[in-house]
């Protein structure tokens, strides 16, 4: 008669699967439409100089990673920094 097999124990990478991809980088962006912005504007791009968009405050805006939309967003101010505040899971 075979003995009953023996329950592995469970490793890290079984207990979180996510263990092993969590470290891998990804590109995060938050993308605010520039409307008639051309190759010209972007020579003469320059340090403090203010380009108009269409964002207004309150408007969500999407957030991507390596280019897959995730989820939607809104900026705010946190202490002296411009934030991103998640509203919505894509």
């Amino acid at each position: 008669m075979a003995a009953a097999a023996q329950p592995k124990p469970e490793t890290p990478a079984a207990a979180d699967p996510w263990a092993r991809v969590e470290p891998l980088p990804c590109l995060l962006t938050v993308e605010i439409p520039v409307p008639g912005f051309t190759v010209s504007d972007l020579v003469h791009l320059e340090h403090g100089r203010i380009i108009a968009t269409r964002w207004t405050v309150g408007q969500d805006v999407p957030l991507r990673v390596n280019d897959e939309l995730i989820a939607w967003s809104e900026f705010e101010i946190a202490q002296d920094r411009l934030a991103v505040r998640l509203t919505e899971l894509a």
